[in-house]
C-alpha cells in the first residue's frame, strides 16, 4: 500500500470516529469525549505520518538518488576484489569483514552509528574493511531484486573506484524495506553523479554481470561456519561484522576500537 493510500485511509478513519462520536448525541458525554479523543489522535497520526513522508528519501523511479555529505564519504582507496569490494590503505594491520545488504534497515542504522568511527579508523590506516554485499533480501523488495541489483552496482562501482561514495549515498536515502528499491538507471545516474566514468559501467549495471558471483558469495556466507549464530546454526544475517575468523560483537559499542588496540 503506498503512502498516499495509508494517508487516505488514516483520514477515512478518523471521519468515522468524528461521525460516531456526533451519533451518540448529548446522553452519552463519556463517548463523545472519547470519539473527540480518539479523533485527535487520528489526526496526530496522519500529521504525524504525512511530515515522516516528506523528511524520507525519495525513491520514485523518476528521481535521483541524493548524494550525502563528503564527510561521510572514506578518504581511502577501494577496489573490487571478486565479489567484494576492499576499502583502505595497505599499511593497515587489521582487516574487518562487513556483511550488510542495501535493503536491509539495521544494516542503515549500523551505517549511522559507526560510520564515523568506521571512517575515521580507515583514514588512520589502522584497519582495511572488506564489504560484502549481498543479495540477501531480494524477495523484500517491490518489485523484487533490489539487493542484487544494489550489490551488483556496488562492484560495478568499484570497478572505476568510487565504491565509497556509492555505499554512502545508498545508505543515507536507503529505501523502505517492503517498498521499491531503485531501479537501475537511477544506479547508472548515481554511479555517474560520484564520478564513474568507465564505457562499461551502464552494460554492467544493466546486464548484472556480478550476479552469479553474488549468489555464490551468498551462499558461501550463509554456509560459513564462523558466521553462524551459536544457539541457532544458522547465518546471523545483516549486519554482521568479522574480523580473523571470528564474529564480532556488536552489542560491545567499542568493538572497533578494541580492534584496534
Amino acid at each position: 500500500m503506498g503512502g498516499a493510500e495509508r494517508s487516505a485511509r488514516k483520514k477515512k478513519q478518523a471521519a468515522r470516529a468524528v461521525t460516531q462520536a456526533r451519533a451518540s448525541g448529548g446522553s452519552d458525554r463519556t463517548k463523545v469525549i472519547a470519539g473527540v479523543a480518539v479523533v485527535a489522535v487520528l489526526a496526530i497520526a496522519v500529521i504525524g505520518y504525512v511530515v515522516f513522508q516528506q523528511m524520507k528519501p525519495s525513491t520514485s523511479a523518476t528521481d535521483a538518488i541524493p548524494l550525502t555529505s563528503p564527510d561521510h564519504i572514506i578518504s581511502a582507496p577501494a577496489v573490487r576484489d571478486g565479489s567484494t569490494v576492499l576499502v583502505g590503505k595497505d599499511t593497515a594491520t587489521a582487516t574487518v569483514d562487513v556483511y550488510e545488504d542495501f535493503l536491509c534497515p539495521i544494516c542503515g542504522t549500523f551505517e549511522k552509528t559507526y560510520g564515523s568511527d568506521i571512517k575515521k579508523a580507515v583514514e588512520d590506516g589502522k584497519v582495511k574493511v572488506r564489504y560484502h554485499m549481498l543479495p540477501m533480501l531480494d524477495s523484500r523488495s517491490d518489485p523484487a531484486g533490489y539487493s542484487s541489483d544494489s550489490a551488483n552496482a556496488g562492484l560495478c562501482v568499484a570497478d572505476d573506484g568510487k565504491f565509497n561514495a556509492f555505499h554512502a549515498a545508498l545508505f543515507y536515502a536507503q529505501p523502505e524495506e517492503g517498498e521499491a528499491g531503485y531501479t537501475k538507471d537511477q544506479l547508472i545516474k548515481l554511479g555517474k553523479e560520484v564520478g564513474v566514468t568507465s564505457a562499461s559501467f551502464e552494460s554492467c549495471v544493466q546486464n548484472q554481470t556480478y550476479k552469479s558471483q553474488l549468489d555464490e558469495l551468498m551462499s558461501k556466507t550463509s554456509n560459513d561456519p564462523a558466521l553462524k549464530d551459536a544457539e541457532t546454526g544458522r547465518f546471523r544475517g545483516t549486519p554482521s561484522v568479522a574480523s580473523g575468523g571470528k564474529l564480532v560483537d556488536l552489542d560491545n559499542k567499542n568493538w572497533l576500537s578494541d580492534l584496534t588496540k
